[in-house]
């Protein structure tokens, strides 16, 4: 192969780049084949995105594939959730979903996975897969791969999550803003309630140039026209699903945003039912509520990490039936200890309906500190301001699992350097906004010097 490979497509979850500079038809090729080569796959799943590259990026990943030896069985058109599903309910040794994801119409990527929904990631294989695709040198196997397709898989997906919605609980409006985005690809399961739910749709066409806004719900910015929808109809939720239907956020029926946190201890009372005593996980950057609140519903709980691979083996590890990350990605035991991101919806809308509840007032029980945010800072040296964070509030409880996370008694902080810039990213929380301005701007004062 002739184009030179860029190494730094290859990141800590996925591989991700500009099309066709960093990703095309000839990069996925070669990725195609160190994945083979690599996992020693005999048949591998692959599914796609809108994005008007994603076909060509199909194209080439086959080839790879295929000219290494292994068989291909397409999913087609997919949500990230379908592919996960895919892997565990398909005779297949992994999986692969061509995506960037929240990126805008310019990137492209994979998302990789063995059977069973087990990440490829930084520390499973992604290094490797990225040495042997950038060397190029692979050894010819002694017969091409088929390519097979599968016609059963969605409605088999689709039925399964249409499964978990509790029928005759009452009505409710909700309004979905798929963002032009994967999420569509779900439309058809709250179709099938039309005496539970009524629906209002915003932007359900498909367009991989995102001509609306960036399907990143993370951004609140991105949730404006959701939450003026919301308040317009008077629904009881507003739902926003990501490019690859991924992750989800939550806008209450005042239009207001619901923290992202605050969903996994929601959640987390619905999973109980049907795992009393379970354990469950929240991202360590949550408020201290949704452990509180996760405990007194009869919660085991654990903190985690970020990162989607990372949250799955600790669930694997750990036997966790559920887990919640502040960027909206929520994990089920459902689906192998992968996202599902409908459930998460419909989960949800049975929390309401079970508890006569708005969702409004579901969250007021979680409002028991003020947290800043998350906080962006540029720092030359990551490691130097670290070490006098640590000795600075040497009195604190430290955590290092994921960065430094150091507990007061009324307050606390987590400080995580970025993977891929030259930045740490400060959450803070305390009782009383007082405080919690008090501490944010003394702890960025460390950080910026």
């Amino acid at each position: 192969m002739e184009q030179k490979i860029n190494p730094a497509i290859f990141k800590a979850y996925d591989i991700r780049g500009i099309y066709p500079s960093d990703i095309n038809r000839e990069v996925a090729y070669n990725i195609g084949r160190a994945l083979v080569s690599y996992t020693k796959s005999k048949k591998v799943a692959i599914g796609y995105d809108m994005r008007e590259s994603s076909g060509e990026l199909e194209e080439g990943l086959i080839d790879g594939i295929i000219d290494q030896g292994a068989d291909v069985l397409k999913i087609g058109l997919s949500t990230t959730p379908m592919l996960y599903f895919a892997s565990w309910n398909l005779e297949v040794d992994a999986a692969v979903m061509i995506t960037a994801s929240h990126n805008t119409s310019e990137w492209n990527g994979m998302k990789l996975c063995l059977k069973g929904a087990v990440p490829i990631g930084e520390e499973s294989g992604m290094k490797e897969i990225r040495d042997l695709a950038v060397e190029g040198q692979f050894v010819g196997a002694e017969k091409k791969g088929a390519v097979l397709e599968n016609s059963e898989l969605k409605d088999k997906y689709l039925d399964y999550m249409a499964g978990f919605f509790k029928l005759g609980m009452g009505k409710k409006k909700v309004v979905i803003d798929f963002a032009n985005g994967m999420g569509i690809f779900d439309k058809s399961i709250y179709e099938k309630f039309p005496n539970d739910l009524e629906v209002v749709y915003l932007y359900d066409n498909y367009d991989g140039m995102f001509p609306n806004h960036e399907a990143n719900p993370l951004k609140t910015e991105t949730l404006e026209s959701l939450q003026q929808k919301v308040l317009e109809e008077k629904a009881d939720l507003g739902i926003a699903y990501d490019g690859d239907a991924d992750r989800v956020g939550f806008v209450d029926e005042n239009g207001e945003v619901v923290p992202m946190d605050y969903v996994t201890a929601l959640l987390a009372k619905e999973v109980l039912k049907r795992h009393p005593g379970g354990t469950i996980l929240y991202d360590l950057r949550s408020s201290n509520a949704v452990k509180e609140v996760m405990e007194e519903a009869g919660a085991k709980t654990n903190r985690c990490r970020v990162g989607h691979s990372l949250i799955k083996a600790q669930m694997r590890k750990e036997g966790a039936v559920f887990a919640g990350e502040l960027s909206g990605h929520y994990y089920w035991e459902e689906n192998s200890n992968a996202e599902m991101t409908t459930l998460t919806a419909l989960t949800l809308i049975n929390l309401l309906n079970e508890t006569g509840q708005k969702m409004s007032e579901l969250t007021q029980d979680l409002k028991r500190y003020f947290h800043s945010g998350e906080i962006n800072s540029d720092v030359a040296d990551k490691d130097v301001v670290m070490e006098n964070l640590k000795e600075r509030y040497s009195e604190g409880e430290l955590d290092t699992l994921d960065g430094i996370r150091i507990d007061f008694p009324d307050w606390w902080f987590n400080v995580r350097p970025s993977n891929t810039e030259p930045k740490l990213r400060l959450n803070l929380e305390a009782k009383t906004k007082e405080l919690m301005e008090e501490k944010r701007d003394e702890v960025l004062g460390i950080i910026r010097g």
